[in-house]
């Protein structure tokens, strides 16, 4: 696949457009444009097109204080505690891409690593507080005082909404903060997080003394109550926002969601082989998409 590369020429064109070029640098700035247009067309450079994702769905697992990238997918040489040599403290394997080592112990994504794309440069300047740095890995941006942005989950889920009535758009397995959240794209983009593979989120199961006739007249009750309390009401965004929540949490309330979470259903050999509770968690995120 080819990199979209934004060139200096594709930046001097969008400060022009938003005003940038004549505010801020005047006549050289676009002078410079007008140069790199001439030059490109001299050479013969073509604009690569920006690639568009083909995926339906996507799975993050993140590794908090997981094994650094030189004992999985980017070994070095071996190194040795003894001598205080740096370097990889496991074996490296061949894999199915030429030249192209990893761990010992991902000898069963080896043989299939053609598959992967595998990026060995992300990193960030944060060295001494790992709260900000994941906060960086998780959102892309500095942890800001003034403005909280949206997670990679968030964002997702904003733009692409969820793919069946039956799921929401963002699960979050494990404990939410801040960091895992919408920020400023609002409630309509958070997730439903759960603690409990076997068990799935809490207040989605009906109570056996409520059936599906009851559930009606409660909704129908609570969509008229709502409705009044928005004519009084100035609430603006919050009450949309908790509207919105209401609203995906009656329609995710019934049986078939709750299903996904039956892990027992799996046969038995499979379910054995993603391990224990943090296998128990991919299994279950495979089962959600």
């Amino acid at each position: 696949m080819n990199a979209f590369e934004s060139t200096r020429r594709d930046f001097l064109r969008q400060a022009s457009l938003t005003g940038l070029a004549a505010s801020a640098l005047g006549t050289p700035w676009q002078q410079l444009l007008a140069s790199e247009k001439h030059a490109d067309t001299k050479h013969g450079a073509k604009k690569l097109p920006m690639p568009v994702g083909k995926a339906e769905h996507c799975i993050m697992i993140w590794l908090g204080g997981g094994s650094c990238h030189i004992d999985t997918w980017d070994p070095k040489r071996k190194g040795d505690p003894k001598a205080k040599k740096a370097g990889s403290y496991y074996d490296p394997i061949p894999t199915a891409i030429k030249g192209t080592e990893v761990c010992e112990h991902l000898s069963k994504c080896a043989p299939i690593l053609d598959r992967f794309n595998i990026v060995r440069s992300v990193h960030h300047e944060v060295i001494d507080e790992h709260a900000a740095a994941t906060n960086r890995m998780h959102t892309g941006r500095p942890t800001t005082g003034t403005i909280t942005y949206p997670s990679v989950g968030s964002v997702v889920a904003h733009k692409r909404g969820a793919a069946s009535d039956h799921a929401p758009a963002y699960v979050l397995i494990g404990y939410p903060n801040v960091t895992r959240g919408p920020g400023f794209l609002g409630s309509e983009a958070g997730y439903i997080y759960l603690t409990d593979t076997s068990a799935g989120p809490s207040g989605f199961t009906r109570s056996s003394r409520v059936n599906q006739s009851r559930q009606d007249r409660r909704e129908r009750l609570l969509t008229k109550m709502r409705a009044e309390y928005r004519q009084k009401s100035v609430g603006g965004q919050t009450i949309q926002d908790y509207d919105q929540s209401v609203a995906e949490a009656l329609r995710l309330s019934g049986p078939e969601f709750m299903k996904v979470f039956q892990l027992d259903n799996e046969k038995s050999d499979l379910r054995n082989s993603y391990g224990g509770e943090f296998g128990q968690r991919c299994l279950l995120s495979r089962r959600l998409i």
